[in-house]
This record gives structure tokens, C-alpha cells and sequence, in this order.
């Protein structure tokens, strides 16, 4: 009898792993699955609240070819900001990246924080975007990017300063328009891969 009872046990552990197995298998396939259906889906990050926004009605700010000229934009609302060709824009720092022959278009924007930390800059085109801040280019720190997702399609983590007036410098745009959103990272600690923001 005691021998009997064993073997059950055994038998009912094995089904059990083997039914987890195959539970973690499925539920990483249909993760997989989503994913290849929805390419905003790839992100690794946890972008809930920059899809979010960009599914709002965006507000419609024309871009500055000067920063003197340059309109403010507001964290946690989506804008869609009218760009000029890039010829026309007097940029306060060289672009970080040169695109290569044709039109391009390109524009000035500025933005204040209140309080320090890790923001996330997100655009729906794959357009360079610079962020100066007292006079200096401050680097990108982390970014990620998903072809065929316009909702958005790059995301940039900057770290950036409070109550000091911030220049965004957005050209090498292959259209007249872009919609963005400044937020503030919710995990900046975590999920990262180190590297260039050099993602279009």
C-alpha cells in the first residue's frame, strides 16, 4: 500500500511540472504572439502612460526657428508640433545627427520642470531630438524604439534639471509634423539597457 501511495505522488508531481511547463511555454508564446500583432506592444518598458497620451486629442503648437520664438510645451499632454524645413531653423546647438540628402524638416521647442529627475521625451517619427539646458547638450541616457509603432515609436530618458529653461532641438524629420510628450519615468531604475540614444 505504502509503495502504491508513493508512485501517485510521483505521478501527480511529474503532471504538475510538466502542466507548468507547458503553462509558462503557452503564456510566453501568446506574449509573443502579441507582440508581432502589435509592435507598440515590444516595448520593454513599461509605457502604458506615453500610449495613453498618445491616444488623446494632441494640442497644436507651431515649431520655433528660434528658441526666442519657440513655444512651451506642457508635461503629460500630447502635442503635435507643425515643423519647418530645417534650412529655416537657427538651432542654438549643431544637431546631434546629420541625416543624409533631401528635405528635412525641424524645429524648436522649450519646456521648464519643476522638479529634477529622469524624463521621458516621446515622438511618433523618427527624428533626432536634442535637449540643452544652460548653455550644454545634456546627454541621452537610455532609449528604445519599435519600428512600425507611431504611438510612439521612440522613446528618449533624459535627465533633467528643475526650474531652469529647457531647449528641445527636434530635426532630421522626414515629415512636416511630429506629436510628442514629455513624462516623467516611472522605473527609472530599472528595465535598462545602457546605450546611445541614437535610435530613428
Amino acid at each position: 500500500m505504502g509503495l502504491f501511495v508513493r508512485r501517485i505522488r510521483i505521478s501527480l508531481r511529474l503532471a504538475l511540472t510538466f502542466g507548468l511547463s507547458v503553462a509558462l511555454t503557452l503564456a510566453a508564446a501568446f506574449r509573443l504572439a502579441d507582440a508581432n500583432d502589435d509592435p507598440c506592444g515590444a516595448f520593454t518598458w513599461d509605457v502604458h502612460h506615453e500610449r495613453a497620451l498618445f491616444a488623446t486629442k494632441p494640442q497644436i503648437l507651431t515649431g520655433g526657428q528660434t528658441v526666442a520664438a519657440a513655444p512651451t510645451l506642457t508635461v503629460d499632454r500630447l502635442t503635435q508640433v507643425e515643423l519647418k524645413g530645417q534650412s529655416e531653423v537657427r538651432f542654438p546647438e549643431p544637431p546631434g545627427e546629420k541625416r543624409g540628402a533631401g528635405q528635412a524638416y525641424a524645429g524648436l521647442a522649450r519646456l521648464t520642470v519643476d522638479t529634477e529627475g529622469v524624463y521621458r521625451i516621446s515622438l511618433d517619427q523618427p527624428l533626432w531630438v536634442d535637449v540643452i539646458a544652460n548653455g550644454a547638450v545634456i546627454p541621452a541616457k537610455y532609449f528604445q524604439g519599435r519600428p512600425g509603432c507611431n504611438a510612439p515609436h521612440k522613446v528618449v530618458e533624459f535627465v533633467l534639471p528643475a526650474r531652469l529653461p529647457i531647449t528641445l532641438q527636434l530635426s532630421g524629420g522626414g515629415v512636416t509634423t511630429v506629436r510628442i510628450t514629455v513624462t516623467r519615468a516611472r522605473d527609472a531604475a530599472s528595465e535598462r539597457v545602457q546605450r546611445p540614444a541614437t535610435v530613428s
